[in-house]
């Protein structure tokens, strides 16, 4: 088999190329594509993926995305959807950045969605709200901290 630094940039990946590409298992990759219907690999006899140059940049988009900007994956579909594919696919190849969701949007629960904690138990939802709190009073503290005293 071949290392993927040998194939031309044009080359097809395998999953698992494109996988060890990325630095994601290849179940991301499939679970992606559920939720992102622009990732749409060729696929031959026996269900088996091969992924274009374009899709590989606009996996590596959405790695950056959910993992380098902490969107979610409803945050990640928006972008996708408000400014394409291509842009994506340019913040996957380091052209771009996409702006990191405000702390409004992730504190409303605009950024992840209307219904984002869908599943949760009540009293794991409050735990999680206990600790956003206990978080965002840390950050106050180190703001804070670091103001210049004053005279």
């Amino acid at each position: 088999m071949r290392d993927t630094s040998e194939k031309s940039a044009g080359a097809f990946r395998t999953i698992k190329e494109a996988a060890d590409e990325l630095d994601v298992p290849q179940h991301v990759l499939r679970f992606w594509e559920t939720r992102f219907a622009q990732i749409r690999p060729v696929k031959r006899a026996g269900g088996r993926r091969y992924y274009r140059p374009d899709d590989v940049d606009l996996l590596k988009g959405i790695k950056r995305l959910l993992h380098g900007q902490g969107y979610t994956i409803k945050g990640a579909q928006r972008v996708l959807r408000e400014r394409g594919l291509r842009f994506v696919q340019s913040v996957g190849r380091g052209e771009a950045e996409a702006a990191a969701p405000t702390l409004q949007e992730t504190e409303s629960g605009l950024e992840g969605g209307p219904h984002q904690d869908e599943g949760l138990a009540a009293h794991d939802r409050a735990a999680l709200e206990e600790a956003l709190r206990d978080l965002l009073e840390c950050r106050a503290a180190i703001t804070r901290l670091r103001l210049p005293p004053e005279s």
